[in-house]
């Protein structure tokens, strides 16, 4: 029926729903793998008089992409809509063992025909591409302003945590993988700490839709549930708070110059691609990163410095980059990822007092 569709479609033809039809939002629950951390969106037309029983879903792109991973860093690569078959999407989520609910859009079927009409002519047109962008484009938002557009009316907002930035609701679907987001915390910059005012998580748009009215009623049935599975969560002996802990602890207590140098030259490395990243990708979440004040390009510097023997200057860099550390700390004492950063800040002053005492120079005293 899905070909047949097709085909109606690509011939400017108009395939009528039947007032047995139903269309509806899929919430899909939370995984394991780095691309399900937060779950995902789609959407269901079902239409038992015509055999159609279909899922649209924004949220796909092609490994097989020209230059993925570049264009994936650059935050040019094109996502884009495609259409399953509800078995086979059912299928999927209950093979990977993830939750999902359906929340009914109540709706004309005048409403019904307009945003089924409006799916299947972006499905079948250049509008099914569309630039990615972890806030502002997602398989989420997709959804929704595909919707308001339907409508004609900015009907879906945000009803929740409208008081919270953005870093501060993503940090508790990092349960279990402690250092994805300790990676997060470091790479995102300024643009994740504005107020989530925008809808772009998956719950968040089950739960807003709870909360929508239209035309004087509930915008959406009362959630029902297709699937229910309980997230496990991972137990690693390496990603987690003890294991990021140890090997601070380690660098701060073995007091070893070159320990201290690799630390810093990690520390550096890190510093040079955030800004490089900053200045080249088009994800807005990776510019204004100010982070570069812990992870600073200039320790470079203060290890060449130190290499050639050059106490006066390596004396310098380091008080340098403790003022700057205090800038960092006076800074995020306020933000999400504080407590998650302290201890790298601690370790960092350690050692960047160890190199200014090493390299203080020392007042002759004349007897």
């Amino acid at each position: 029926m899905f070909l047949l569709l097709l085909y109606n479609f690509s011939f400017g033809q108009n395939l009528p729903l039947s007032k047995e039809a139903h269309i509806s939002i899929l919430t899909c629950g939370l995984g394991n793998e780095t691309y399900s951390f937060f779950g995902h969106t789609a959407i269901r037309v079902a239409d038992p008089a015509n055999n159609i029983d279909i899922v649209y879903n924004y949220g796909a792109f092609d490994f097989r992409t020209p230059n993925f991973v570049a264009k994936f860093a650059k935050g040019d690569l094109q996502y884009f809509v495609i259409a399953h078959s509800y078995t086979d999407f059912l299928n999927e989520y209950n093979y990977e063992k993830r939750s999902v609910y359906e929340q009914e859009l109540l709706i004309s079927q005048e409403t019904k025909q307009k945003l089924f009409d409006n799916l299947n002519t972006t499905l079948l047109s250049e509008d099914r591409y569309y630039t990615y962008k972890f806030i502002d484009k997602n398989c989420t938002s997709m959804v929704v302003d595909i919707i308001n557009k339907t409508l004609n009316k900015e009907v879906i907002t945000k009803k929740r945590d409208t008081d919270k930035t953005y870093r501060s609701i993503l940090f508790p679907y990092f349960e279990g993988h402690f250092y994805e987001k300790l990676g997060t915390s470091i790479i995102f910059g300024t643009k994740v700490d504005q107020l989530g005012t925008k809808i772009f998580l998956p719950f968040e748009l089950k739960n807003s839709l709870d909360k929508t009215t239209f035309q004087n009623h509930a915008f959406v049935s009362k959630s029902k549930t297709i699937l229910s599975f309980e997230k496990e969560t991972p137990a690693s002996w390496w990603n987690n708070v003890y294991s990021y802990l140890i090997l601070l602890g380690f660098i701060i207590l073995v007091n070893k110059k070159f320990i201290d140098k690799i630390y810093l030259f990690i520390l550096s490395l890190m510093g040079i691609f955030f800004v490089s990243m900053g200045f080249y990708s088009f994800h807005h979440e990776l510019a204004m990163n100010y982070n570069v004040l812990l992870f600073s390009p200039l320790l470079l510097a203060l290890i060449i410095f130190s290499a050639i023997n050059n106490k006066r200057w390596t004396f310098k860099f380091a008080v340098l980059h403790l003022v700057l550390l205090l800038i960092y700390t006076l800074f995020i004492i306020n933000k999400a990822h504080f407590f998650i950063i302290l201890p790298m800040i601690i370790t960092s002053g350690v050692i960047l007092v160890r190199v200014a005492i090493r390299n203080k120079k020392r007042i002759p005293i004349i007897i």
